[in-house]
């Protein structure tokens, strides 16, 4: 079975943990310009992609809300990719597990409290997906590929 960890923000990613190895893939986004400004928009047809194939999997979601100082418009968005992650592993009839980031963290993190500790800690894991963990902007992947692992060690 694999185990599919996604970490649902606009900057999140989906890991995927097969016998095969690791997938690491950054949510489908688009830069769209709205009048004289541009906005980050989900992709929901191609994050529909990245799951459409996988019948033997268990995907681990982080169960994300609102954070303090956090405005508006930034809680929505990440509402709506939630929501949107949630709409399509249903229709795909994926099984799924929500997962709090203190959860997950508590396991996989234990004792780090550095800002890039996921990053650290992932490539610890998986030193094959170093590589695709090295740069400060793959902290999405760090967090969808422990989320995975997470899943991977409490379904036994």
């Amino acid at each position: 079975m694999n185990i599919i960890g996604i970490d649902p923000g606009v900057t999140g990613a989906v890991a995927i943990i097969s016998r095969s190895g690791v997938g690491l893939y950054d949510t489908p986004t688009a830069l769209v310009k709205v009048g004289k400004t541009a906005r980050t928009e989900y992709m929901p047809a191609e994050m529909a992609a990245l799951l459409r194939g996988e019948r033997n999997a268990h995907v681990f979601i982080e169960k994300v809300g609102a954070m303090p100082g956090q405005g508006v418009t930034s809680m929505f968005g990440f509402g709506k990719g939630f929501g949107l992650w949630l709409g399509i592993l249903s229709a795909l009839e994926i099984p799924y597990t929500l997962v709090t980031p203190q959860a997950w963290k508590k396991l996989m993190m234990s004792g780090m409290a550095d800002k890039d500790a996921a990053r650290t800690r992932a490539q610890q894991l998986f030193p094959g997906a170093a590589a695709a963990l090295s740069r400060k902007k793959d902290i999405g992947r760090a967090d969808a590929l422990l989320i995975a692992e997470y899943g991977r060690r409490t379904l036994g």
